[in-house]
């Protein structure tokens, strides 16, 4: 029986993920900062599906937290036959007036904690000459984003790296994909601090089902990128084949101004 490892499994895309691949009968091993929510969802989903699910409770914005991730699972001998790399966070607002901490944090979260659990399963995939990752980006990694600047800048380094990955390791038999969402129905306008009625300007929120559903079908097919969401997402991530950057960003800031 194959096992994933999820890192923000406790809500959102991540816990979707869980059930997804629970149902398909993969053992899994979850991770985040919310023990209580780890908990629950890991014995719902051994009550359920009788598989086998390991807990790890752990802040990856903390320094080496790749690592004891890592080192915790070759403690318990358990091989990762697929990573997702979920977890991460926004922050709105202009970049001189937000908090600069939670900007080195986000970058941690998003950029380096997935790199470095990158670096730390895939050299095994590729000796055992199997293995995938899903690497959650979104479509603000397509462009630059006035009041999401270091968030869609973490996406468009995630997508990019990716890609990269994909094509290194085709030959070794380990498929790499990035999968890239629009808006979505989870708790992340909340927690980057949008303005209240922010999420009702989306053009179509989509559902976590969604998006996981999307990602899962990609990766069997074998794909290095998928675009969640539908036909204007595909639109929005295309857009900047056809006019100046200049010309996106500024319609941008105007759009995300509050």
């Amino acid at each position: 029986m194959p096992t994933a490892l999820i890192t923000g499994a406790s809500a959102g895309i991540g816990k979707t993920f869980a059930e997804r691949l629970a149902a398909h009968n993969t053992n899994l091993v979850l991770v985040a900062r919310s023990e209580d929510k780890l908990k629950q969802l890991a014995q719902k989903l051994q009550e359920q599906y009788k598989i086998q699910v390991e807990v790890i409770v752990q802040d990856l914005t903390e320094t080496d937290a790749a690592t004891t991730v890592f080192n915790t699972t070759q403690a318990k001998d358990l091989t990762i036959d697929l990573l997702i790399n979920n977890a991460g966070f926004g922050d709105y607002g202009e970049f001189a007036e937000r908090d600069g901490e939670k900007q080195i944090k986000m970058l941690q979260l998003n950029v380096l904690a997935l790199v470095d659990l990158t670096h730390k399963y895939l050299p095994g995939m590729r000796k055992r000459r199997s293995g995938s990752i899903i690497n959650v980006s979104s479509i603000a990694g397509f462009q630059p984003m006035p009041y999401l600047s270091v968030y869609a800048a973490s996406k468009a380094f995630v997508l990019n790296f990716s890609e990269a990955l994909w094509a290194e390791n085709k030959s070794y038999g380990v498929g790499v994909l990035v999968v890239c969402p629009g808006p979505t129905d989870t708790n992340f306008f909340v927690a980057a601090d949008f303005p209240g009625s922010f999420a009702n300007k989306a053009n179509k929120i989509s559902t976590p089902e969604e998006v996981v559903n999307d990602a899962l079908n990609a990766l069997d097919k074998g794909k290095s990128t998928v675009v969640s969401g539908g036909l204007v997402n595909h639109a929005i991530v295309n857009i900047s084949r056809f006019f100046p950057r200049e010309t996106i960003v500024s319609l941008l800031e105007k759009q995300f101004q509050a």
